[in-house]
Order: structure tokens, then C-alpha cells, then sequence
């Protein structure tokens, strides 16, 4: 599997959609506590690791899985809070 074909199937997996989606809840509802960058960034790399832990493809390198994993997570969160800030903006 190439790097863009690996890259794509990432962006495209409901489970990480799924996960994500969970984290940015449950950060928004515990910021108080325990603030938002740390735990969404503990969330995203957890998150990119377990993935390939549970579904991995055969014949992928689970440490090229997980580091385009924190890329893909990283760029889904810049994502929504970059669109959450243009809607406040709003």
C-alpha cells in the first residue's frame, strides 16, 4: 500500500471518524478540569495507535500506520476547530 493509498484510507475509516468525534466531546466537557490541548492531543496519538493495533492490513507497518494516523487525527482536529472558530466569528 502506497503512502497516499494509506493516507486516504485513514481519512476515510467511520471507526477513526467515530473516535474523534468522542474526543472532541468528551474534551469540550472535561476542559474545565483538565484544560483541552493535553488531552486532545493524548486522545489523537491514542487513537492513532489503537486503530492499527485492532484493523491492521496485512502487510502494513504498524509505525507507518501510526504516525500517518497522528497526521490524519491532527488534521480532523485543526479541521473542526478551525471551522468551529469561523462560526463564533459568525
Amino acid at each position: 500500500m502506497t503512502l497516499t493509498d494509506l493516507i486516504l484510507w485513514q481519512v476515510a475509516d467511520p471507526f477513526r471518524i467515530g473516535l474523534l468525534v468522542g474526543l472532541i466531546v468528551t474534551a469540550a466537557r472535561t476542559q474545565g478540569a483538565g484544560g483541552l490541548i493535553v488531552p486532545l492531543i493524548a486522545g489523537a496519538v491514542f487513537i492513532a495507535a489503537i486503530i492499527p493495533m485492532t484493523l491492521k492490513p496485512a502487510g502494513e507497518d504498524v509505525l507507518r500506520q501510526v504516525a500517518t494516523g497522528i497526521v490524519v487525527n491532527g488534521l480532523y482536529l485543526a479541521l473542526y476547530y478551525g471551522l468551529r472558530a469561523l462560526w463564533q466569528r459568525r
